[in-house]
């Protein structure tokens, strides 16, 4: 998720395991503690431009990691505070703050490698937004009380907070795929691999992606708390088969090895856009739900193999694409 969340829940992990007087260094040190995992985003190259997308979220996030980039952390901080807390101190704050790093993350669409190096899997278990106020919100108001307090237990009852609008976002997970099992039967369709996951900053609004007979279908459900489940019809496009679409493009070359990586990157759900057939794009995320307009993608040109693919962002921040949004959130009818 977003630092300003990541640090937030390292703060007020480390604020649950600290002694009153203890409270507000274990702020620090635990928020601190909590965005370290992100320092992976400085890995980059510009010679490799998928280099970034390929490591954030990786090792510093798996939980084998944790006492490592705790011990990282504490020993970075022991300048400081030497002279204020003893090392174990620091170091319980640190790793508390450290280690459901790579946990939340694994709660969102985008995925992280979670069980590195057991695993190269990207854990995805689409229940939160990687962008979600209401969540960041639970955790401001948990971590100040226990810091203006100096009262361990505020922090709790913050966590606990935050587990169930958790627990609440899986339940709207499930009633959102059960919609989706629905949809796509009633299209005589058999899904051979099922995404649903929350759009940004919200649990009401959903984007499925689906692959049936080679082709991926977009459609929007909003699963509201009072009203029954809204479908908002969306797109189909053809799945990129390497082999069909590339078949020339040598397997052991530069361009092959970083359409794999994106493709390992994005789960797979890959297509051409139609208006750009030099770029493939991610279609598990769109500006809006029930459409293919990417957010990102890859350029490639096959004449020059032994070049790196270059990525690409399509973001839409325009009014009507904002409008467009809230009218599906509300549950209101679309009109074209």
């Amino acid at each position: 998720m977003d630092l300003l969340t990541q640090g937030l829940l390292g703060a007020t992990m480390a604020q649950s395991g600290a002694k009153q007087q203890e409270t507000r260094m274990a702020t620090g040190i635990g928020f601190l503690a909590g965005i370290a995992a992100d320092i992976d985003i400085l890995i980059q190259s510009e010679n490799d431009p998928l280099l970034n997308i390929e490591f954030h979220r990786h090792f510093t996030h798996s939980l084998f990691f944790v006492p490592l980039g705790a011990l990282v952390v504490a020993l970075l901080l022991w300048p400081f505070l030497r002279k204020r807390l003893p090392f174990a101190r620091l170091y319980l704050f640190a790793f508390l703050g450290y280690c459901l790093s790579g946990v939340l993350d694994a709660f969102t669409s985008y995925g992280t490698h979670l069980l590195w190096p057991l695993s190269d899997e990207r854990v995805a278990l689409s229940i939160i937004s990687v962008l979600d106020p209401a969540f960041t919100m639970i955790l401001l108001i948990g971590g100040m009380v226990a810091y203006r307090k100096y009262s361990h237990n505020a922090a709790r009852v913050g966590l606990m907070f935050a587990a169930v609008y958790l627990s609440f976002g899986w339940m709207q997970l499930q009633r959102a795929e059960t919609v989706a099992e629905s949809l796509i039967a009633e299209r005589g369709h058999q899904a051979e691999q099922l995404l649903v996951k929350p759009t940004l900053a919200n649990l009401l609004l959903w984007r499925l992606v689906y692959e049936y007979e080679g082709k991926l279908y977009v459609d929007a459900i909003r699963v509201g708390l009072f009203s029954e489940p809204r479908i908002y019809p969306g797109e189909s496009i053809e799945k990129f088969v390497m082999e069909r679409d590339l078949s020339a493009l040598p397997a052991s070359s530069v361009l092959a090895q970083d359409i794999a990586r994106f493709s390992h990157f994005s789960a797979g759900l890959l297509a051409i856009r139609p208006e750009q057939p030099n770029v493939l794009v991610d279609v598990r995320y769109s500006n809006l739900p029930m459409t293919l307009a990417p957010l990102w993608g890859i350029e490639i040109d096959s004449e020059q193999p032994d070049q790196h693919a270059k990525y690409m962002l399509y973001r839409d921040s325009s009014s009507a694409t904002r409008e467009k949004f809230i009218t599906l959130l509300l549950g209101e009818h679309l009109l074209d």
